[in-house]
């Protein structure tokens, strides 16, 4: 599910520079999730305003020089206010603490480099930018409600969007004025602002083909049942320690079958077919879960039921489901007595012995029903 963040607290810098912008909203992101993140982070946020400086006042061509270098740079040339070096020196020294130092750092480190970082860009906005830009109070972070990133997907845009920057600082020094290249940075390809979890952790390939893989489907477990045509090729998989789940999965599913016996490309192929149908339903599912917080599902394919209260009571047994005594005897013989018992998935039911996916999607059919009956009462 994608959210809006054009009120993410940076986008004022998007016309100096989107980099800069972009960087900025995955630091905000990252304060109340990974402090350590958002502190080591900072560092090359603040570094790259450093660069532009230097470029603009053309003080040096070698960007290999450091944080450190930079500053006293220049301080040397009396461009930087008391107050902003030493706002740089604290965002450069706790960054390196956290990029080394194995203790805890707290919110209010990160929140503390949050506020040196908006003076620091409010005095490179007064002193660099447009004259006519607007540039808005200082404003603490919010606390997400919504379920944060994980720390892996922060670093992994992090870096994106820090890679983008250094790439347009390389570019700064041969831009000339056209217009047409103006326009060409105004379109700048940046990562998505997408909800928590959708990030792109990787990319599966087959042949000419590719599938992102977001980051909340990064360790899922590739359960067979969800797998219809594929469910042997994965079972056979899985007892090799191939594809038991999603990160087990080569970024190249060609060559695959080659772990077990008896299966050829055209397994390969239909997997990986199977393969983006899991994933959009998993990325479905979990929009459907945000937008209804607090509710259950029971899901099917690529359908749903809402569990009521009601429904949930409901007895497994042939009174209430006919047409299916084989799957109820053994439900019942496992304590699986009420419609509360079953599980999320429905297919795992598959499972049972003499069961099949057409016996499960009859139990559906008829959840479905009962859930109906209870809207029409």
């Amino acid at each position: 599910m994608e959210i809006e963040q054009s009120s993410y607290f940076y986008h004022f810098l998007e016309p100096i520079s989107k980099e800069l912008a972009f960087v900025a909203r995955e630091l905000e992101n990252s304060i109340f999730n990974s402090p350590r993140t958002m502190l080591t982070h900072a560092r090359t946020f603040v570094e790259n305003i450093l660069q532009k400086v230097i470029q603009e006042e053309k003080l040096s061509e070698d960007q290999r020089i450091s944080f450190l270098e930079k500053i006293d740079l220049l301080n040397k040339s009396e461009l930087l206010p008391p107050e902003i070096r030493n706002d740089l020196h604290f965002v450069r020294k706790v960054g390196n603490e956290a990029a080394h130092e194995p203790r805890m750092f707290r919110y209010s480190e990160a929140l503390s480099s949050w506020e040196s970082i908006y003076r620091i860009v409010k005095w490179y906005v007064e002193v660099y930018g447009p004259v006519s830009m607007a540039i808005p109070s200082y404003q603490d972070p919010s606390t997400q409600i919504n379920p944060s990133y994980g720390i892996v997907e922060i670093q992994e845009r992090l870096k994106a969007v820090e890679e983008l920057l250094v790439s347009s600082l390389g570019k700064t020094k041969e831009k000339s004025e056209s217009r047409e290249e103006e326009e060409v940075a105004a379109t700048i390809s940046v990562p998505e602002s997408i909800s928590p979890g959708l990030s792109s952790i990787r990319t599966i390939t087959y042949k000419d083909q590719q599938v992102n893989i977001p980051y909340f489907l990064r360790d899922v477990f590739l359960l067979p049942q969800r797998f219809e045509k594929s469910d042997i090729f994965l079972i056979r998989l899985g007892a090799e320690q191939q594809a038991r789940i999603m990160s087990e999965l080569p970024n190249n599913l060609e060559g695959l079958h080659r772990y077990v016996k008896r299966f050829n490309e055209k397994h390969e192929e239909v997997l990986f077919e199977e393969l983006k149908q899991f994933i959009q339903e998993e990325k479905d599912r979990r929009k459907l879960m945000m937008e209804r917080p607090g509710e259950l599902f029971f899901f099917f394919k690529e359908d749903y039921i809402v569990v009521t209260e009601e429904l949930s009571k409901i007895a497994l047994n042939t009174e209430e489901f006919p047409g299916i005594p084989n799957l109820l005897t053994q439900l019942n013989e496992g304590q699986m007595t009420r419609v509360e018992h079953l599980p999320k998935e429905l297919v795992i039911l598959g499972k049972y012995k003499g069961v099949g996916v057409t016996t499960v999607e009859k139990l559906f059919k008829l959840l479905k029903e009962k859930q109906e009956e209870k809207d029409d009462v």
